[in-house]
């Protein structure tokens, strides 16, 4: 078995990211084993297709704040293929979401015929930053285009905040504005892959919100959205129904994709972190509807900035982690920069970011979720194949209630090139020694993962 390369991060030391020699991680005797990890590589499932994070007014608004040269290194470090995360994929919002610096519409006033239709919005401070991601790609970039809320005079209650809902009658125009939006973005060059129909569908927020029902998403796609996609030449964008929690994933889909003509319309289902670890609901779609896309779309840690803490890329690993292996194919972080504060939000609901932008100093700050995401997105490529990981463990001393539980948890596939990229996470407070075995090779290592710490293993 080679292991060609380690890659280690780890709490309370200098290595983010760091290559080092697998020799150094060699451990000679099993005294203190806790568990094997058994990669079981004549087992294959979905294909994976890349990883991102969200690119908001609020995103582009902070970044915008920095020394061209620093904004220039952040946007690098996430979507430079050689030197950065390797971020393939990107979402963001059509009109303004709550992570925007107001209520906006591209058509603020009623017009059925659109024709006062205004980009003077995203070209402030959201379009500047969709190009210079698509360009520092190299153009390999993938972008979902979901909306909060269409325009206030188009619901039933006026208001792009505090939920409401399309009126019916405006199902149709409703479509030819997410094409117009789509135009306007092909004409900067900036390609969309896919659509959500609404973000959160099921929740009437504060700030920009708009209610569906599994039926009506499914409705809009289908006598809507799709037919003119196709024919404004869009028919290759994919459409996605729900992008909402993990908990009511199965219900929402499933009754979506039994809608008649949904199979030529809806690709498949985006969904979200915040109602829990649900990721039986993950596995229960995928297997149910092998044919149809699963993307994690929008996960963040909630209630403001949180500068230096390190529970938060061990969220995002744990997250990763399971999704993946519960049949998730592509999977997308939340803002990718934020102020100090965990804005701006126009409504107050901050969050926290894998970079912290201080605007007063124009300075970045690198935390460990972007460290803890860089794991897998650097080194599982677009087209990697998941294999069968199985995990045997025994007691640890170091987990809280003596049981190995989910506190070491390892992802396995094999990318196009058919190198096998390992990652494993350790989130207890002692050293996580493994016994790695990789079905048909009669070898075995014994390594160890330091205290709060993620590697990944490179295999040829």
């Amino acid at each position: 078995m080679n292991i060609y390369r380690l890659i280690e991060t780890a709490k309370d030391t200098d290595r983010r990211l760091s290559p080092i020699p697998a020799a150094e991680r060699e451990v000679r005797s099993p005294k203190h084993l806790s568990c094997i990890i058994n990669i079981e590589q004549e087992k294959t499932y979905q294909t994976i297709l890349g990883f991102g994070g969200a690119l908001t007014e609020s995103s582009g608004y902070v970044l915008s704040a920095l020394p061209e040269e620093k904004r220039r290194e952040v946007i690098q470090a996430y979507f430079d293929a050689a030197e950065g995360l390797g971020y393939t994929f990107a979402r963001t919002h059509l009109n303004s979401c709550d992570f925007s610096l107001g209520n906006w519409a591209c058509v603020e006033q009623k017009d059925e015929s659109l024709a006062s239709f205004s980009m003077e919005k995203p070209e402030r401070y959201q379009l500047p930053l969709l190009t210079d991601a698509v360009r520092t790609a190299g153009g390999n970039l993938s972008l979902l285009l979901s909306p909060w809320s269409p325009p206030a005079w188009m619901k039933d209650n006026n208001d792009m905040n505090h939920g409401g809902k399309l009126l019916k009658h405006y199902y149709a125009l409703w479509a030819s504005y997410f094409v117009r939006y789509i135009d306007e973005l092909a004409k900067r060059n900036i390609p969309v892959w896919a659509v959500t129909i609404q973000n959160e569908p099921e929740a009437a927020q504060v700030w920009d919100s708009c209610l569906w029902t599994a039926t009506d998403e499914a409705e809009f796609a289908v006598e809507h959205l799709g037919p003119q996609l196709k024919k404004a030449g869009y028919g290759h964008i994919k459409i996605l129904v729900w992008d909402h929690n993990r908990d009511r994933l199965w219900e929402r889909a499933s009754e979506s994709y039994a809608y008649p003509g949904a199979d030529s319309y809806i690709a498949g289902a985006a969904y979200h972190w915040y109602s829990g670890d649900q990721y039986d609901a993950v596995k229960k779609v995928a297997e149910a509807y092998p044919d149809k896309l699963l993307v994690f779309s929008e996960g963040c840690v909630e209630g403001g900035a949180r500068p230096g803490a390190w529970f938060t890329g061990e969220r995002y690993a744990h997250n990763i982690i399971n999704d993946l292996n519960n049949g998730c194919h592509g999977w997308i972080d939340w803002n990718i920069a934020l102020d100090l504060s965990g804005g701006p939000n126009h409504v107050g609901n901050l969050c926290d970011a894998p970079v912290l932008v201080d605007t007063q100093k124009g300075r970045a700050y690198y935390q460990s979720s972007f460290y803890y995401i860089g794991h897998f997105s650097k080194f599982i490529k677009p087209g990697a194949q998941r294999l069968a990981v199985r995990m045997d463990s025994w007691m640890v001393p170091a987990a809280v209630d003596g049981r190995m539980g989910n506190t070491m948890e390892s992802l396995a596939v094999r990318n196009p090139d058919g190198t096998i990229s390992l990652v494993v996470c350790n989130r207890t407070e002692a050293d996580m020694v493994y016994r790695l075995h990789l079905s048909g090779s009669g070898e075995e290592r014994i390594l160890l993962c330091p205290p709060r710490g993620i590697q990944t293993l490179l295999i040829k």
